[in-house]
């Protein structure tokens, strides 16, 4: 069953303050993200759209657990569990059969909304640091959110063009 299209993303402010700004901005490509992802079947969010096998739905579950891995993992310190391993480091990028849309779809959407809470509990300066030893502040991990996001959304527009001709958000 289709996922149903979100409402379109509220517009970006023109002026504001750091936080409201990259907040926004993030939230913006989220949304997008999301409604690239609507009104399409299982099997058309499963079908490659690219030499290298990438899909719609697999773009989805590797932006859950990017989530995951920056707000939750690196800044909060949280335990979080991940599918990749040293053997299989792209499997956050692969539905597994028993994935379904709406489940990774629901992944998407839990991950954004911690995300949430603990942004909005944080100071833009607050700082953590990552697996490999290296520090970033909560400012830097929203700028590369948005980085990352709108860079994967390029490939799902380009993807979803091809399966459906839909452009735009």
């Amino acid at each position: 069953m289709p996922l149903p299209m979100p409402d379109p993303p509220s517009p970006i402010p023109e002026v504001g303050d750091e936080r409201s700004l990259l907040t926004a901005f993030l939230d913006h490509q989220r949304t997008v993200m999301l409604r690239k992802v609507a009104d399409l079947d299982e099997h058309q969010l499963r079908r490659p759209g690219t030499p290298s096998g990438l899909t719609l739905l697999g773009m989805l579950k590797h932006l859950a657990y990017v989530e995951r891995f920056w707000f939750r993992s690196v800044f909060a310190g949280e335990d979080a569990v991940f599918p990749w391993t040293d053997g299989d480091p792209d499997a956050d990028w692969r539905p597994e059969p028993d994935d379904t849309v709406e489940s990774i779809a629901a992944l998407y959407r839990d991950e954004i909304e911690r995300a949430r809470a603990i942004v909005a509990a944080a100071s833009l300066d607050d700082r953590c640091t990552d697996p490999r030893g290296r520090t970033f502040d909560l400012r830097w991990i929203l700028i590369h959110m948005i980085e990352e996001t709108a860079r994967h959304l390029g490939h799902a527009d380009v993807i979803r063009e091809a399966i459906d001709g839909a452009t735009g958000d």
